[in-house]
């Protein structure tokens, strides 16, 4: 099937350690029932991950370096300037692409005034994930969570690891804000959301779609299942939502939060105390995420910066010019 529109399909790496899931993912783009216009592959600042790409995925993909600053927000900007496609969507690199992924992405803008489209990450548990992990939580694993619509639907922002957008929301918002988003094993995030609420306020009307059938398979390593991760990671949301709340107002930054946080996990306490088959470890799962994902949303704000070792500087450049 040809795309409606032309679509460059962009996969940021880091490390060695994920050689297998790289080429599980690109595999998954060869399997497409609508082929990428191209895939580009940037690896961020990792000179044996480099070579052995360039090596691997010799006429598959173009292999790319990441020309900005180390961290996921600087290797997706590369490849922004990178790609070629009308529609550029990302693909993170522990992530496998259902056949039909790209066909379902690319039919919705169709609409004129649809600018970006996501779909469903799920996960692919390692081991078994553990009875107390509760799936309003799987944000931390970068997948899709109880909260987030069961059909398609207008949505804020999107997961990382499966999106899209037109090339013109770059070319009208800038790219993504350095400082925000993964830096190795840092783990501080909502660079989609900062920038999702950037696009909109520079494109009025546009429309963000959420379709949970343009499904992705998202690993989730043993580490990702442990405690200490999951409080790790709920703290630097909460550190990242208070970046964002700095630079686009907490109205914007908060405004589906508040649903999830004053619906959507009182719910799932509930199910966890007296629900049917109830499980009392996953309520204390959600009680103990949401005071910590608070907690360093707090000291943020007390700290007057929302970088936990001290201030950073943001940058939104253009896309495709690098450092």
């Amino acid at each position: 099937m040809t795309a409606l529109v032309p679509a460059s399909v962009i996969v940021c790496a880091h490390t060695n350690r994920r050689r297998g899931d790289i080429e599980d993912a690109l595999a998954s783009l060869a399997r497409q029932t609508c082929p990428p216009l191209e895939v580009v592959l940037v690896v961020d600042h990792n000179e044996s991950l480099l070579a052995w790409a360039r090596d691997r995925f010799a006429g598959e993909a173009r292999v790319v370096a990441s020309t900005w600053p180390a961290g996921l927000s600087g290797a997706r900007n590369t490849g922004v300037g990178e790609a070629v496609g009308d529609v550029l969507a990302f693909l993170d690199d522990d992530a496998v692409a259902d056949p039909t992924w790209l066909e379902r992405l690319v039919g919705h803008y169709a609409e004129p005034d649809v600018v970006g489209v996501g779909g469903g990450a799920f996960p692919v548990w390692e081991d078994q994930r553990p009875t107390w992990f509760p799936p309003e939580f799987f944000w931390v694993v970068g997948c899709s969570y109880v909260g987030l619509p069961g059909e398609t639907a207008t949505v804020r922002n999107f997961i990382g690891a499966n999106m899209s957008y037109r090339r013109e929301a770059f070319e009208q918002a800038g790219v993504f804000t350095l400082g925000l988003g993964r830096v190795g094993s840092t783990a501080l995030g909502c660079e989609e959301t900062e920038f999702g609420i950037r696009v909109r306020a520079a494109l009025p009307g546009a429309r963000f779609v959420y379709d949970p059938s343009a499904a992705v398979r998202h690993s989730v390593g043993v580490e990702r299942g442990r405690v200490t991760y999951f409080l790790r990671r709920c703290y630097a949301e909460g550190v990242s939502k208070a970046a964002v709340s700095a630079i686009a107002g907490p109205d914007a930054a908060l405004e589906s939060e508040r649903r999830y946080v004053g619906t959507v996990l009182p719910r799932g306490v509930a199910a966890g105390l007296l629900g049917r088959g109830s499980n009392p470890l996953r309520a204390a799962g959600i009680v103990a995420g949401l005071a910590v994902t608070a907690a360093g949303y707090a000291m943020a704000r007390v700290r007057g910066t929302w970088d936990p070792g001290g201030p950073a500087p943001l940058a939104i450049r253009p896309a495709g010019e690098g450092t």
